[in-house]
């Protein structure tokens, strides 16, 4: 197995990984008040989510920043939780040209996610000669992964609000009340005080 492929497929895993499923609540709540249609507005997403992940990454496996991890591991489902709010809050996406609040969430919650798995990144990376590679390979598989779970959330949404008629604000706060409530039990269980 190539090196490209070792790392694509665990940042593929990691952000699959049921045990883990923090990112795919994320993932989720950053999707929830989007239909298919909104295809383009969730890849934005997406990839502004991948970029923040990937810059922190990047700093804190070159140990340019250092992070308390449990303080990570807290803030992550607070980021979780703020996104579900502001879905229950606004449960429709604006119809402005301007850039979205959900597009600031996605970079700057990237930021925080991407410092949660830069330990455990450091220390298979090892003593690798360039970092480049690996990174860029473990973002594209984060990437494809995120992508796989947007499609199969924009499906089920599609089923439910497109076909069975489903009132699609209902839908929204529906699901942005169980990620808040998962997102709420998640910084319990992670208390870092």
């Amino acid at each position: 197995m190539s090196q490209f492929q070792l790392y694509f497929e665990l940042g593929y895993k990691h952000i699959l990984d049921l045990k883990g499923f923090d990112h795919i609540l994320f993932v989720i709540a950053l999707c929830a008040i989007y239909l298919a249609r909104d295809w383009k507005k969730i890849l934005i997403l997406v990839t502004a989510f991948t970029i923040g992940h990937s810059i922190t990454l990047a700093l804190a496996t070159l140990n340019v920043i250092k992070v308390n991890s449990d303080l990570i591991e807290f803030l992550i489902p607070v980021t979780i939780a703020i996104t579900a709010l502001a879905n229950i809050f606004k449960p429709k996406p604006s119809n402005s040209r301007g850039i979205q609040l959900n597009y600031i969430f996605a970079i700057f919650f990237g930021l925080i996610h991407g410092m949660g798995f830069s330990n455990y990144l450091r220390s298979l990376l090892g003593r690798e000669a360039s970092i480049f590679q690996p990174l860029l390979a473990f973002n594209i598989g984060l990437e494809v992964g995120q992508l796989l779970i947007v499609v199969l959330f924009l499906l089920a949404s599609s089923l439910l609000v497109g076909l069975i008629g489903v009132n699609r604000k209902e839908w929204t706060l529906v699901i942005s009340a169980v990620v808040l409530g998962m997102s709420i039990m998640m910084m319990i269980d992670t208390k870092f005080w």
